[in-house]
């Protein structure tokens, strides 16, 4: 196995344990062994688990800056929502451990929280609270709305469909094939609500 290889294997395995089990569940002794590396190569390529870890987080939260690129793609905050949530779904379908790390960090921060995962979801939700706000302005969205409130209580709700599978999926059907009649539906009960409109 050549040095790059062994430092992809590393962020591979690496990716799978501290998912699984935590920072601390995880030793560099069951690092090394389940990558197939010597317990060097950790200290080498990342200066130890920390290290690895800090690296492992860097990579899951760094596609949270493509929210950027939602953003500008259009000045419509209806089309951001949706854009939003389309991102969101892909995003969940196309890394397994991304919502376990985000979780996870939430609920028992690591040393690395403030500085990778605390500003990677509070650029989303203040991004998504510009965009509200600006909807409110603009007449399209209610101006008794505050911005942080409706981001947080939209990014509840797409991450809750996908942290709640496992509970949900006897209910509900989580299937890719799927999520085009899930995003209309987030749309309009984020953009709608739920109350039938008077006769």
């Amino acid at each position: 196995m050549t040095t790059t290889d062994s430092r992809s294997r590393l962020m591979e395995v690496g990716t799978q344990l501290f998912a699984e089990r935590g920072l601390n569940g995880v030793s560099i002794r069951g690092l090394s062994q389940a990558a197939g590396v010597s317990i060097s190569m950790i200290s080498y390529y990342f200066g130890g688990k920390e290290g690895l870890y800090s690296a492992v987080l860097q990579a899951q939260f760094a596609c949270f800056d493509q929210i950027d690129e939602i953003r500008g793609r259009g000045a419509d905050p209806l089309a951001v929502i949706e854009s939003y949530i389309r991102w969101t779904i892909r995003r969940h379908r196309s890394n397994p451990y991304l919502l376990r790390f985000y979780t996870s960090e939430l609920t028992n921060p690591t040393p690395f929280f403030s500085a990778i995962v605390s500003p990677a979801i509070c650029k989303v939700i203040r991004i998504l609270a510009d965009v509200i706000e600006e909807g409110a302005e603009r007449g399209l969205f209610r101006r008794d709305i505050q911005g942080v409130n409706a981001a947080l209580a939209l990014a509840g709700m797409v991450n809750y469909f996908f942290l709640s599978t496992m509970a949900t999926e006897n209910l509900i059907s989580h299937s890719p094939e799927r999520d085009e009649e899930l995003i209309r539906q987030y749309v309009a009960i984020f953009t709608s609500g739920l109350l039938a409109g008077k006769p």
